[in-house]
């Protein structure tokens, strides 16, 4: 049977740990408390502190007995995220705890693929979650009162969310019927619409087609899934999280774009959509130091940027590294017309020097490989030549 595994800091939260690993054996399931306290040992776990410490690459030493709790804290989430992501027996994960343990497993947590149940009780689960969800499909519960002992109120929220946990591991999902069409990942932003649109259509007898919205966010969930094994190849045709990662955009990646795809080997398909930009929120908000650079409103809650030739040379370093240690199909396209749409002649953001400087640095730095090629097309990123040309190159490695 899988089993739930109910995580928290025994010396701190021990008998609401056990009161919900209590709740989840009487509701049928098998459940395993781990202690994750840095403080001392707590009584009653299945898997101690120290077991669970000994995972940290540099051992227990770099968890327990530090006078640091930042440092403890830290090292012991990076040990649990080691530890839990080599069990092959999760139903489901649940945590409790304040904010420090709230960060402590909802690290591991994200690890995690994409579907397996992770629930999480917290006393931050009322504010901004996003440190704690991040790309994940973690589910938080605010438990109202303090997670500081058993009482009428988080009896009940407690209970509630052990017998979730208990549920989500005894009735797992339906396995995928016969015949179930492979997903593809897909980033798109608005300038970019119209390519991801007409693949998306091209596509869609044949595939599920999963679209991404690049703000952030959204590159790293197309990445989760991907890192998940639920998608079947990537079309990454618009990685504007890019600018904002290195120039302080308000949509920026992180230093992981394009590690799914470098660790999967997944067929992949990608392009320089909407790296013309630097994405920042309403106009009154853009830094002071960008006061004099090309702004673009494009609509009342979001200002656009326009990317310089050296900005644009840094992009196209960051995207061709991370290219050449693809080890997978790779096809990489670069629309010489345009990579947006407001990067065509007539429009805003329409710069032949700055495109050409990414074009180049592209250029020189691609390593082609029997299976990595890089493509120019003569169109901009929109254009029904383009589309086709990503097409052609879907097809040829898909």
């Amino acid at each position: 049977m899988a089993k739930v595994y109910v995580i928290g800091t025994m010396d701190t939260k021990g008998e609401e740990l056990r009161f919900a690993r209590d709740c989840i054996i009487r509701a049928g399931a098998e459940a395993v408390l781990v202690d994750v306290g840095t403080r001392g040992p707590g009584a009653g776990a299945e898997v101690g502190a120290e077991e669970i410490a000994a995972h940290h690459p540099e051992g227990a030493s770099a968890v327990l007995g530090l006078d640091d709790r930042g440092k403890a804290v830290a090292g012991m989430a990076e040990a649990l995220t080691r530890w839990l992501s080599a069990r092959g027996d999760i139903g489901a994960v649940l945590g409790l705890g304040g904010s420090g343990n709230t960060a402590l497993v909802t690290q591991a947590m994200r690890a995690l693929p994409v579907g397996t149940p992770k629930l999480m009780v917290s006393t931050v689960a009322s504010g901004n979650v996003a440190p704690y969800v991040g790309p994940a499909d973690i589910a938080l519960m605010y438990s109202v009162v303090d997670v500081a002992g058993i009482n009428a109120i988080s009896r009940r929220v407690i209970a509630n969310a052990a017998h979730a946990a208990a549920g989500m591991a005894l009735f797992r999902p339906p396995s995928a019927p016969a015949g179930e069409k492979p997903g593809i990942g897909m980033s798109m932003f608005g300038v970019t619409t119209g390519c991801i649109t007409a693949l998306r259509e091209a596509l869609e007898p044949s595939h599920e087609c999963y679209v991404f919205h690049a703000t952030g966010a959204g590159g790293q969930s197309m990445e989760k899934l991907a890192d998940s094994g639920l998608l079947s190849a990537l079309i990454d045709i618009t990685t504007t999280e890019v600018p904002d990662h290195l120039v302080g955009g308000v949509f920026p990646c992180t230093g992981d774009r394009f590690g799914a795809a470098i660790r999967t080997r997944l067929p992949y398909v990608g392009s320089v959509g909407a790296v013309d930009m630097v994405n920042f929120g309403a106009k009154e908000t853009v830094p002071a130091q960008f006061g004099g650079r090309n702004l673009y409103v494009h609509n009342p809650q979001v200002t656009l940027m326009r990317t310089t030739p050296a900005e644009n040379k840094a992009i196209a370093e960051f995207i061709v590294a991370r290219l050449n240690r693809m080890e997978g199909p790779v096809r990489f396209l670069l629309p010489l017309g345009g990579v947006s749409a407001i990067d065509v002649p007539g429009m805003p953001f329409h710069d032949p020097a700055a495109d050409e400087a990414l074009f180049a640095t592209i250029r020189a730095g691609f390593v082609p490989g029997a299976d990595r090629k890089l493509i120019e097309v003569p169109a901009a990123v929109n254009d029904r030549e383009f589309v086709d040309s990503v097409l052609a190159a879907f097809k040829e490695i898909a």
